[in-house]
């Protein structure tokens, strides 16, 4: 079985290309494309990571995370904050909301997957197993 990962983005473009890359390292992914459709996913599918804009309509990825780790359910989830935002302090705002980890747009294909791999210790996708 392939590991589930919820991908909150509502630009098409970066879609596209977390979506090509999580598929072909042997990730299913769910899609949504804004913060409320995140969130009911997210308790849906209950995925073993999300992958979390910032700027997203409806609700913006602080309010996301924050929301999200009200839930026991998402206590061990990795939240991690993909983003433009790369000011002094949006890192430490996003740790705050309830995000595990912090990727600065924009993504670079040859290291993303291992970006996000450090937060799911032990993870191998392909064997869908912890090592």
């Amino acid at each position: 079985m392939k590991p589930k990962i919820l991908v909150i983005e509502d630009n098409e473009q970066n879609m596209y290309l977390v979506t090509f890359l999580l598929s072909k390292n042997g990730y299913e992914v769910i899609q949504a494309h804004d913060g409320s459709q995140g969130i009911d996913l997210a308790k849906k599918h209950l995925p073993a990571l999300i992958l979390l804009d910032v700027q997203l309509p409806v609700m913006n990825g602080y309010q996301v995370a924050h929301e999200l780790k009200k839930d026991i359910s998402f206590k061990e989830i990795p939240v991690i904050a993909v983003t433009s935002h790369a000011m002094p302090g949006d890192r430490e705002k996003a740790m705050e909301a309830g995000c595990t980890g912090y990727i600065e747009k924009p993504i670079n294909p040859d290291t993303f997957i291992n970006d996000f791999q450090k937060y799911m210790p032990g993870f191998h996708p392909l064997k869908g197993t912890n090592l």
